[in-house]
């Protein structure tokens, strides 16, 4: 009930100063759907009503294990450019995936207590993978860590992913930058511009500024009418900076970019 979700922030705004939103955290990986979980926050909320988007936390499944790691890299850039504040869980932003717990070594008192039924959170609170060193630089070599280390650690990793510049990590550290750089992202308007089950698109804006956002939620091409041309500078696939587009806009599969108008 969104309605009831908005009243805690108050008919002031003097009680919570945020409610956590995690309605997309469960949404389908469709652009339709996540569209309308964002068109209802904005409708809701009055001025001086700050919203907030979680797509991933220590209680589920990571984003990478529940829609795919190539859509994935397309859910960042989402999270990063919608209006409100972004809640990011640790190594999201390396893409790291839920790891394999056997049964032996659980910890959740959840999963432990209710076997069989894949309710445990522990897949998704493996250590932080740092670096290729033993334990993935978490924890020292040879001390066994409350969880184990997920075993793709020597390839997906904080320092091998700062040295590759088409990682999901420099995608990530340069969303950020944009953002922080940007009052269209950190503090602007959201309008939606247009959308189907496949692709959604909208812009932000502040006084001159204005940015377009377009998201391929899907594993085909597609072609995105936009409302006027102007510079891509951000695309998930980090190839295409500074290439001018038109009107119609060509994407790549999961592919999402950013448009300055």
């Amino acid at each position: 009930d969104w309605q009831e979700w908005a009243s805690y922030y108050g008919q002031n705004n003097d009680e919570l100063h945020m409610p956590f939103n995690f309605a997309l955290i469960n949404t389908p990986w469709r652009a339709d759907v996540v569209r309308e979980v964002v068109e209802n926050v904005e409708r809701v909320l009055s001025k001086g009503q700050q919203p907030n988007y979680v797509f991933s936390n220590h209680d589920e499944h990571r984003i990478a294990s529940r829609i795919g790691e190539p859509a994935a890299r397309a859910c960042m850039l989402l999270l990063l450019t919608l209006r409100g504040t972004p809640t990011l869980y640790y190594g999201d932003e390396i893409g790291m995936v839920d790891g394999d717990i056997p049964p032996e070594l659980a910890q959740d008192p959840w999963g432990k207590n209710v076997q069989g039924l894949g309710l445990g959170r522990d897949p998704e609170r493996t250590p932080m993978q740092w670096d290729s060193s033993p334990n993935a630089g978490f924890a020292p070599e040879g001390v066994r860590t409350w969880l184990p280390v997920n075993p793709d650690y020597p390839t997906r990793n904080v320092a091998a992913q700062l040295a590759d510049p088409r990682s999901m990590l420099n995608l990530t550290r340069a969303l950020l930058k944009l953002r922080r750089e940007s009052p269209a992202l950190h503090g602007g308007s959201y309008r939606t511009l247009s959308g189907d089950a496949h692709v959604y698109v909208f812009e932000r804006a502040a006084g001159a500024q204005r940015f377009i956002v377009a998201i391929n939620f899907t594993a085909e091409p597609r072609q995105v009418a936009l409302p006027s041309g102007g510079a891509l500078i951000i695309s998930t696939e980090m190839d295409r900076a500074d290439e001018r587009v038109g009107e119609q806009l060509s994407l790549r599969p999961y592919e999402a970019v950013i448009v300055r108008v």
